[in-house]
């Protein structure tokens, strides 16, 4: 049997890695993951939570002695830096879009040794967004779609959410939104701009806590929304569209999917 190679005792900072690694075999060298942790649940009975997003337990995460500890986005760059200075390897991932999403996959997959793995997986990833993408072109019409990633203040979709969202069959009412990094960038500045671009579908997915489709249907001015006339304002967990891995790229864009197909067989009868 071939001796392991890469990192043998990884601390996980944010979800999605800690499910990547599981779906590759490569559980074993998790030795710490983020208490949001739910992908995979035996996760979270297996293994040490010891970071919440923002911040950690630096004093437990360093006493795992971990060779490597890996999180994602400019706004882990104070705990990394707390890290860094406690004398551990990390590294950092900040990926956006689609494309570099499947990147840091690959990426990941390559520091333990298992590209092999992961590119299959990919590929069949890539098989089934063409498939869904392939039915969605056999619409007469798309829904205009607004995803709320926040309620106050508004935020629209992250651009690998709104991209994912083409795929499945809906178009981003906030396109312009979605190209921006920060989610500062990502407010909306107006509360009635989304009822104004009329949304046949509101997705919520409040990052963490419960969306609530009441409330954003008595906002003042949304009664004539398309999407609030015909009560379809849904939630998304945000473990299974937030997190930049692979349950985005699979659990997320299916119910997506979903959302979408249901409003085009409506509005084909």
């Amino acid at each position: 049997m071939a001796t392991p190679t890469g990192p043998q005792r990884i601390v996980c900072l944010t979800e999605e890695t800690t499910e990547w690694l599981y779906l590759l075999g490569e559980e074993a060298r998790i030795v710490g993951i983020s208490g949001y942790t739910v992908r995979p649940r035996r996760a979270r009975q297996e293994k040490p939570r010891v970071s919440a997003f923002l911040d950690g337990k630096i004093d437990q995460i360093v006493a795992l002695q971990p060779d490597l500890v890996i999180g994602f986005s400019d706004m882990q760059a104070a705990l990394a830096d707390k890290l860094i200075r406690a004398g551990l390897n990390v590294f950092i991932t900040n990926q956006r879009s689609v494309a570099e999403i499947f990147a840091t996959l690959r990426l990941v997959a390559g520091l333990v040794g298992a590209s092999d793995r992961a590119e299959a997986w990919i590929a069949a990833c890539q098989a089934e967004h063409a498939r869904i993408a392939a039915v969605a072109a056999t619409w007469p019409r798309r829904p205009r779609v607004y995803f709320e990633e926040w309620d106050e203040p508004m935020i629209s979709a992250i651009r690998w959410v709104s991209e994912l969202l083409a795929t499945a069959g809906g178009d981003d009412i906030f396109p312009e939104l979605a190209v921006q990094n920060l989610g500062k960038h990502r407010v909306v500045a107006e509360a009635l701009a989304p009822a104004q671009r009329a949304p046949d579908v509101i997705i919520g997915s409040w990052c963490g806590k419960k969306f609530r489709p009441e409330k954003v249907a008595a906002r003042p001015g949304w009664a004539g929304v398309p999407a609030v006339q015909h009560r379809r304002l849904h939630e998304i967990k945000s473990c299974d569209i937030l997190q930049p891995g692979p349950a985005a790229l699979t659990d997320g864009l299916a119910q997506m999917h979903a959302f979408c197909a249901a409003w085009a067989a409506d509005a084909a009868r």
